[in-house]
């Protein structure tokens, strides 16, 4: 356990050493497991930063061993220049495990995603990577994770088109209360981002059933 965790410190630190960065296109949200073949998890996801206030669900779902995939979808109140607006975001990803040394997993993969306004529209895609290592406490567990991901975008804003390239990094805990229900707690910090905010706070759950 304490050479896993060492482990799983080493992998995070490098993945935090060159660039913030985050997983997937709107979040992480959970660590580095995947789906098993045949199962599947909801989540749903409240998010809040300074000029952004949102709701977000996932559904993931498996069809081969070590390999899962994931659909979001939500709406967001977002400031755009001096208004506020409402946004539809709607992405995917899909995420491989790489590592697996018992608690320690390491999965990479990529995401995509679009956010859609009144005169506002970023389609970002780009790949991904996570570190995670599970925790027994109790009867349940918490498990610690961190992301890595660099992001490309296509901004249309009030009528100006641009691109962006991010590099924010999202680290969280999902907090296991029974096998199905996972609490999750999640700081995003972005880096080089022209639409969202530095930082933001998302809290929610993981429904595995």
């Amino acid at each position: 356990m304490v050479k896993g965790f060492r482990l799983f410190c080493l992998l995070l630190g490098l993945i935090a050493a060159p660039v913030a960065a985050r997983a997937q296109v709107f979040g992480q949200y959970m660590g580095a497991q995947v789906v098993p073949v045949g199962g599947h998890l909801f989540g749903g996801y409240l998010q809040a930063s300074q000029d952004q206030l949102g709701l977000l669900a996932q559904l993931r779902l498996s069809f081969y061993p070590g390999v899962d995939f994931g659909f979001h979808g939500g709406l967001t109140r977002i400031q755009v220049g001096s208004t506020d607006r409402t946004s539809v975001r709607i992405g995917g990803d899909v995420k491989f495990l790489l590592v697996n040394r018992g608690a320690m997993l390491v999965s990479a993969g990529g995401a995509l995603g679009v956010e859609t306004g009144d005169d506002f529209s970023v389609l970002t895609l780009g790949p991904t990577v996570v570190a995670s290592q599970r925790f027994p406490v109790g009867s349940g567990a918490i498990t610690p994770y961190g992301g890595l991901g660099l992001l490309f975008s296509n901004l249309d804003v009030l009528g100006e088109q641009d691109t962006d390239f991010s590099i924010p990094f999202r680290f969280g805990a999902e907090w296991e209360l029974s096998p199905e229900l996972k609490m999750v707690t999640e700081v995003q910090l972005r880096a080089s981002d022209q639409v969202n905010d530095d930082f933001s706070l998302a809290i929610g759950v993981n429904l595995p059933f």
